[in-house]
């Protein structure tokens, strides 16, 4: 069945804990000790003979476990081999034993001289390596002064520096001693590989044994191997299977490069490799279907391709209109091609005409116009070839589907027409120098201005004409635009109490029915909520009068006393603290602008009869007009529609309508005569508007 790419990931598994390893320098083999212990390493290895259990003669020293670590033994900076490093922990066994008698022993006389019992403890500890193909033994000598000797206590450890191994191996570690008191400690490691140490530039095996990484594209699945340029290695992508299997390779997959290993699970088994595609036609056809060319800088460029091939490249020119690609060869030459390894023509400037033709086995591959993605399309520019011969000689000549035709020359093709134009642009100067040698160079000289000239003209008028109807049109339509638009209009007021909020609100609904756009805080809270009241008033108030809008400033007598505070003409009227209240937070940016003279043209004043009387108004905010609303509102709704009020007849209209629309509200808000509104009463001067 066809091979599941997918499960190359699975093959590959999960990437391992990465570890970094001490650095050992020398090839010398060391032990080292607990601090109390003394310890010594024989010269040399000595044979693996364990030996048969005997009785201890009184307390021993025993090795009770054993610890294992990795170390790199480096005989340059990267040169090293992994190097397992061993720790044998050391216990006192056993005890003194009292002789019975003296007969019994031949006496004391014969027995020699008998061990003080705080004398310290010597032993002879093995430590037994064995790692596929090799297998050592060293012997360490270990001293317990007498002071540590505590029965079945441990007394400290040992180190041995270290035994060497291969990455991925399994190592089997003895450690017992000499003569054997005890059973003998064991230890079995798997080892990592590459992939699992900080080792890659160390080990030189890990130079061919880099990381194997698997990235999804679309459909394809890519198999990364990230080694240096001058390292060849091998892959091989197998099935774990027993018995006779059928395997089919997609055709699709098949390259010259791919070949097949085989053997036996077995250790030490002779592999069988074989390269079966390497002449096939179909293979080579999904190689040059599979490899690309790509442009790195202006000047550089590589091959990429599944395998090494045997391919050269030169340059061709390609002009517009379908004509086959042109080689350059002479004066240029072919240049040979390796796979992955950065090119560079000798090119002074690079050309979108100019392309990159790829031969292998005098069969033209691949083609590509590297340049034309970043200069742009094709262009209509004729290519000069100039030749350089003895004695300062030179020859000119434009190539040209049909051949290079030399300049100046009587033939009937187009350069020959325009050879005369050509060589003055050549001599000005307008022609791109590409390339230049001893024996020649290459020019592109453009050539559309000659064969649009008859057209220029025309052509110009006619974009005169288009561009001067596009701006009026786009005059008109701004002019349309900003009619329907309406001028902005930000209406701000002292929030006194909520009936007057809805005055309020009822007034800047009304004047939205004109070709006005009102913005007030009534309609931006949770946006004024966020902001600040400050901030937002700043950034309404900066939108309206870039867009040649009127800020309204509705004075109410809350209004009033939180101006003439500032002013420090007066205190702050209740209520005028509102969370929302845009009017008091506004003063600091509206007072500037009445104080040095900005405030004419782009401020309005405006209150209600019978609640204020526009004289109640400081004389600060005087200086622009001031309307009482809605007995003056054609006068309000002019200011308001400047600089295109509409004519009076229809500004009357106007009036009447907001009149209407507002006429409700004010009859909620000022109750009858004689029946004043709780907590309201008439402003300083309020009047009825009559």
């Amino acid at each position: 069945m066809p091979v599941p790419w997918f499960l190359l990931s699975l093959a590959l598994g999960r990437s391992p804990i990465v570890l970094s390893l001490e650095r050992l320098v020398g090839p010398q083999d060391a032990t080292h000790c607990s601090p109390g212990l003394s310890c010594h390493l024989w010269d040399s290895d000595i044979l693996c003979l364990p030996g048969d259990i005997v009785p201890a003669p009184g307390p021993v020293l025993a090795p009770t476990h054993l610890q294992t670590e990795l170390v790199l033994r480096c005989r340059k900076e990267t040169y090293c081999d992994l190097c397992v490093r061993v720790a044998v922990h050391l216990a006192v066994h056993g005890h003194w034993e009292e002789p019975e008698d003296e007969e019994k022993f031949g006496g004391a006389a014969d027995s020699g001289v008998e061990e003080p019992r705080n004398a310290s403890l010597q032993a002879q500890v093995v430590l037994s390596f064995q790692a596929y193909p090799t297998a050592r033994c060293v012997l360490l000598e270990v001293q317990v002064p007498a002071a540590l000797v505590q029965f079945g206590q441990s007394v400290g450890s040992v180190v041995y520096d270290c035994f060497e191994a291969a990455l991925g191996s399994e190592v089997r570690i003895w450690s017992y001693t000499q003569p054997r008191y005890e059973k003998e400690l064991n230890l079995t490691q798997q080892l990592p590989d590459c992939r699992g140490l900080e080792v890659r530039n160390s080990i030189p095996s890990c130079w061919a044994l880099p990381w194997l990484n698997v990235s999804a594209d679309g459909d394809n699945v890519h198999l990364v191997l990230n080694v240096s340029e001058e390292q060849h290695f091998g892959l091989s992508l197998y099935w774990n299977q027993t018995g006779p299997q059928i395997i089919t390779l997609n055709h699709t997959d098949l390259v010259p490069c791919l070949c097949i290993q085989v053997w036996p699970l077995e250790p030490d088994s002779v592999r069988t490799n074989i390269c079966p595609f390497r002449e096939d036609p179909r293979a080579h056809q999904n190689l040059w279907r599979a490899a690309r060319l790509r442009l790195l800088t202006l000047q550089s460029w590589l091959l990429d391709a599944p395998c090494s091939l045997p391919a050269e490249a030169a340059l061709c020119w390609q002009a517009p209109g379908g004509d086959p690609c042109q080689p350059l060869v002479p004066p240029l030459s072919w240049e040979n091609v390796t796979v992955d390894k950065v090119l560079e023509f000798p090119l002074l400037k690079v050309h979108p005409n100019l392309c990159v033709q790829v031969n292998s086995w005098e069969k033209l591959q691949l083609q590509k116009c590297l340049w034309a993605d970043s200069l742009g399309p094709l262009k209509d520019d004729v290519l000069l070839l100039e030749t350089r011969g003895p004695q300062d000689n030179r020859s000119l000549c434009a190539l040209e589907p049909s051949g290079c035709t030399s300049l100046p020359s009587k033939a009937s093709t187009r350069a020959a027409r325009l050879g005369e134009y050509l060589l003055q642009d050549l001599q000005s100067g307008q022609c791109l120098q590409l390339w230049d040698d001893d024996l020649g160079a290459l020019w592109a000289c453009p050539m559309d201005k000659y064969i649009h000239k008859r057209w220029a003209l025309l052509w110009l008028a006619c974009l005169l004409f288009a561009a001067a109807l596009s701006l009026i049109l786009l005059l008109k339509k701004d002019h349309a635009k900003a009619a329907a638009r309406g001028r902005a209009a930000l209406l701000l007021y002292s929030a006194d109490d909520s009936d007057f909020e809805r005055l309020v609100g009822a007034l800047a609904s009304a004047l939205c029915q004109l070709p006005l756009r009102v913005a007030v805080d009534l309609w931006s809270r949770r946006e004024m909520s966020a902001q600040g009241p400050v901030a937002w008033f700043h950034a309404q108030r900066r939108q309206t009068l870039q867009e040649g809008g009127v800020v309204v400033l509705l004075f109410s007598p809350g209004a009033v006393a939180l101006c003439s505070e500032w002013l420090q003409e007066g205190v702050s009227a209740p209520g005028a603290h509102g969370p929302h209240d845009a009017f008091r937070a506004s003063l600091s940016c509206v007072l500037p602008d009445f104080l040095q003279g900005r405030a004419l043209g782009r401020y309005v004043g405006a209150c209600f009869d019978r609640l204020l009387h526009p004289d109640s108004v400081p004389a600060l905010f005087r200086t622009v007009p001031v309307f009482s609303l809605p007995s003056q509102l054609p006068d309000f709704l002019g200011a308001l529609q400047q600089p295109r009020a509409p004519r009076p007849g229809r500004l009357q209209e106007r009036a009447e309508q907001v009149s209407r629309a507002l006429q409700p509200a004010l009859d909620s808000y000022f109750h009858p005569p004689g029946t004043p509104a709780p907590g309201r009463g008439l402003g300083p001067g309020a009047g009825d508007g009559t």
